[in-house]
């Protein structure tokens, strides 16, 4: 049995037990009734007209045109989670409450899932300076216990568990990276952002495309984890060999689920690594 088939098998056979790491990506809207509350409290506004106002005055004050509004008036619309074994190798993909997406229930869906994998490592893109709080709020609004993560390192901002892969390549801060996810993946030949971008997000829920918004989380999820496999290159934990290993079989696997996830075959379409061929 040579490596590459080793791999496959360790996939098909690896147990929930065995996660290992947790890939996640979460997609927010700004919370309207929030918004009104705080910043328009006099004013007769319907939530949507509060949004709207509000992002005039971020569009006004930012350098770029920018209307996002800070995570503290933002509530998560879409998560999505990739778990991974010891080895790197993908045994759980999923857009929490699919297909209904409800995001009181994708909430308590995420926080149950950190307090049961709690041998897991987390891993994100800015998810401490993002993803993270903006869950943290979320579960503080709906009252939701997360004893194992709120009392432990996980939240220590130097000698976390935690991978934040921004704060590894940025030197904590120390440098600003201009292109974020989408650069590191547009370098490693994956997809990257497609037709979908962070601002399109609030105009997609308006329409109600649900569906899409979670498609575009899987996406970046999924770029995540790849870029992850190369930070694990860069450190040490395996070589280039092993990593294009792992990727190739992670691509079957992501393969195999197609038909659960449609949308994984237009990003697997989307893939251009011409050196692992």
């Amino acid at each position: 049995m040579d490596e590459s088939t080793s791999i496959a098998k360790e996939i098909k056979t690896s147990r929930a037990d065995s996660t290992a790491y947790i890939v996640f990506d979460t997609e927010s809207i700004p919370d309207g009734k929030l918004v009104k509350a705080v910043k328009f409290p006099n004013e007769d506004l319907t939530p949507e007209q509060a949004i709207e106002k509000a992002q005039a005055e971020a569009r006004e004050k930012s350098s770029s045109g920018s209307e996002f509004l800070p995570l503290t008036f933002q509530k998560p619309i879409a998560i999505c989670t990739l778990r991974l074994d010891s080895n790197f190798l993908p045994i759980g993909l999923s857009c929490l409450d699919q297909p209904k997406y409800r995001p009181e229930e994708m909430v308590n869906l995420f926080w149950q899932g950190i307090e049961r994998f709690k041998q897991a490592r987390l891993v994100t893109f800015n998810g401490r300076g993002f993803d993270l709080p903006l869950l943290e709020f979320a579960a503080f609004d709906q009252g939701i216990s997360a004893k194992f993560y709120f009392s432990g390192e996980q939240r220590s901002r130097y000698r976390s568990r935690y991978i934040d892969i921004q704060d590894l390549l940025n030197n904590q801060g120390a440098c600003r990276l201009e292109g974020g996810l989408n650069l590191l993946a547009r370098r490693l030949g994956l997809p990257g952002k497609m037709e979908v971008k962070g601002q399109d997000v609030y105009p997609m829920f308006l329409a109600g495309k649900l569906q899409e918004i979670n498609d575009y989380c899987a996406y970046d999820t999924l770029d995540t984890y790849f870029v992850f496999l190369r930070t694990r290159v860069l450190i040490g934990e395996i070589n280039l060999e092993k990593e294009k290993e792992i990727f190739a079989e992670a691509v079957k696997w992501f393969g195999w689920k197609v038909e659960e996830f449609p949308a994984l075959a237009k990003y697997l379409a989307n893939i251009i690594r011409e050196n692992d061929k």
